[in-house]
């Protein structure tokens, strides 16, 4: 168990160096680089000790637009971890509508969490300021 709350823990700090002023942020914001798919972060909810967000590229179908990964994100900033409330994507056979995961699942979601995460990181993905409003609608 102790190995899973480190997990979410660092998912927190590579989550705030995405969004530094995660608490600020209202609504929906996108993440746009040369050459990248473009990052959005629709900020469902701020309390003062929880952020609830959603984080998500949108891929074009010929039925419209797919969200994939797709995440809904509960972020407790007084204990620096994050909670996957929902995950929906197609590379890792893991149900999205869980209602008890079992802490191996848990623990499955919160790895794809991680590299997803530091992969945004990593193309130098940011969400800046408030500021940082998105400009084109998606889904």
């Amino acid at each position: 168990m102790g190995d899973l709350l480190d997990l979410c823990e660092e998912n927190y700090v590579i989550l705030l160096q995405l969004a530094p002023g995660l608490r600020a942020l209202k609504g929906k914001s996108a993440s746009c680089r040369p050459g990248q798919m473009d990052l959005y972060l629709d900020v469902l909810e701020q309390t003062p000790y929880t952020t609830m967000a959603h984080i998500t590229y949108y891929f074009s179908h010929k039925a419209g637009q797919g969200a994939d990964p797709d995440a809904v994100l509960r972020i407790y900033h007084d204990a620096r971890q994050i909670e996957v409330v929902s995950l929906k994507q197609q590379i890792l056979p893991v149900q999205s509508g869980y209602q008890h995961p079992s802490l191996f699942n848990k623990w499955k979601i919160n790895v794809f969490l991680s590299k997803w995460l530091a992969f945004c990181l990593s193309q130098g993905h940011r969400f800046d300021s408030p500021e940082q409003f998105l400009t084109k609608m998606h889904g």
